[in-house]
């Protein structure tokens, strides 16, 4: 189905992080749904000129290679804390 609006085409636009983030640990952030919050919150907009085609399928994605010893990769969220020390050190 061609796109046709800005809406569509975030949406369709996805598929792509999406894939990456399957393949990604437990608790990495997830830019797909961010896409989608976005698309829901565009106030109405005039259809492009001309439809769009589809955008192409996602590609097969390697697996995520092992990492450490046991295999098992622990995702731990910055501070705004730690953060602000890495800028200082950066910068200094």
């Amino acid at each position: 189905m061609p796109i046709v609006n800005v809406k569509g085409l975030l949406t369709q636009a996805t598929a792509y992080p999406a894939a990456i983030e399957a393949k990604l640990p437990e608790g990495a952030p997830k830019v797909s749904t961010m896409l989608l919050d976005t698309a829901v919150k565009i106030p109405v907009v005039p259809d492009f000129p001309m439809a769009v085609p589809d955008l192409p399928a996602v590609p097969e994605l390697p697996g995520m290679p092992e990492l450490g010893r046991g295999g098992a990769v622990r995702v731990v969220p910055m501070t705004m804390e730690a953060l602000s020390f890495m800028g200082q050190e950066i910068l200094s």
